[in-house]
């Protein structure tokens, strides 16, 4: 069977989509598929050679007449003519807006009914941004012309559905981990680097938006602290960590929290943790919950979204309200001060992760669904 030919688009910063949109790519690629990866700027993972891939950027035209350069258009030019010099035949487009309406475009410029665009749908496109005014008419419009449109869990899904009317045909394909990537700590002395007392390690990793809840996270650990001891590893930057930064130094903490800023590989830092801290105030997904609990570390994230989707409270992480910061300080007590307890429930994560979360299992449905797509044609 030949492989489909995929041009991919995506931000390349480290949030969740991109991650998750690079790390498809990589995995097609390994799998035979030729994937051009079209965006502004190399996605942070795409750092050194890989068989099949290909970058493409886009060029941005500036004039005086442009107060700010169209780089919608220039995507969808560059779509284009990559659609038609390497005879794509798939344009995947990572986030809504404004890919999806890029890839449109393109196809349409390109003039081929054998060119399909598949739209993957990661949260704040639809949470946040497709509501704008100014955007919600087309975000509806770019999910009902899209070939086939993906939702990373079922919460957005559904969340599509009730606000724009419109995405009962979304299929659902969770986001995924590397088991072989995200695993375990072997190595002693990195956790001796920022715990040199044994203190228990909580960490958070995000894009210090507000929507991480950031405060939250600080109130935790400074609770937990109380009871035992511990250190918290802030991982990632964005534009509340200026306030995050005040709020530890008003609470005494400056020694015990670390500022490790941007990671290109958070899989060589996350292992580290004991606990990570996710009580955003939503998450269609929550990746780097997923990417701990590979790691055999507790993700303590919130009910709020699609993180249900993958941690069963108790068992394999724990879940609880976004607001209820006695409640997480117990969770994350109880688990700290019992090791035995916390080793099951991290043998029960990783296990979970590495299943219907691993690579073969998600990539496999990206792939019936281009399959699908390519049938009639």
């Amino acid at each position: 069977m030949k492989m489909p030919s995929v041009g991919i688009t995506c931000y390349a910063s480290q949030g969740g989509s991109g991650v998750v949109a690079t790390e498809l790519g990589l995995h097609l690629s390994r799998r035979g598929c030729e994937v051009h990866f079209i965006s502004g700027e190399l996605p942070f993972r795409l750092r050194k050679y890989e068989e099949n891939i290909f970058y493409h950027p886009v060029e941005m035209p500036h004039y005086p007449v442009f107060q700010h350069s169209p780089y919608t258009l220039s995507l969808a030019t560059t779509m284009s003519e990559v659609a038609e010099r390497c005879a794509l035949d798939i344009l995947h487009v990572h986030y809504a807006i404004p890919h999806a309406a890029s890839a449109y475009l393109a196809q349409k410029m390109s003039g081929r009914d054998s060119l399909k665009v598949v739209t993957t749908l990661h949260g704040t496109d639809i949470t946040l941004v497709g509501q704008e005014p100014s955007f919600f008419p087309l975000t509806r419009f770019l999910i009902e012309q899209s070939d086939a449109v993906t939702a990373v869990s079922g919460f957005l899904k559904q969340e599509t559905i009730k606000v724009f009317g419109t995405g009962e045909n979304i299929e659902v394909i969770p986001n995924f981990v590397d088991a072989r990537v995200f695993k375990p700590l072997e190595d002693g002395p990195l956790k001796k680097r920022f715990a040199p007392k044994g203190e228990k390690l909580l960490a958070h990793a995000s894009n210090f938006r507000k929507v991480k809840n950031l405060g939250v996270v600080v109130d935790v650990f400074s609770k937990v602290s109380e009871v035992l001891p511990s250190r918290l590893l802030l991982i990632g930057d964005g534009p509340e960590m200026g306030n995050v930064r005040r709020q530890v130094t008003q609470a005494g903490l400056d020694e015990k929290v670390e500022f490790l800023g941007h990671m290109d590989s958070l899989e060589d830092i996350l292992p580290v943790a004991d606990l990570l801290l996710l009580p955003s105030l939503h998450e269609s997904f929550g990746l780097v919950a997923l990417e701990a609990m590979a790691c055999g570390v507790i993700p303590l994230a919130t009910t709020r979204g699609g993180a249900g989707e993958f941690i069963q409270d108790g068992l394999n992480g724990l879940l609880r309200d976004p607001h209820d910061v006695e409640g997480m300080v117990r969770a994350a007590v109880n688990v700290l001060v019992d090791d035995e307890v916390r080793l099951e429930m991290a043998e029960e994560a990783r296990r979970d992760a590495a299943g219907d979360f691993g690579v073969s299992c998600v990539v496999k449905q990206y792939l019936d669904l281009y399959d699908h797509l390519l049938a009639d044609i």
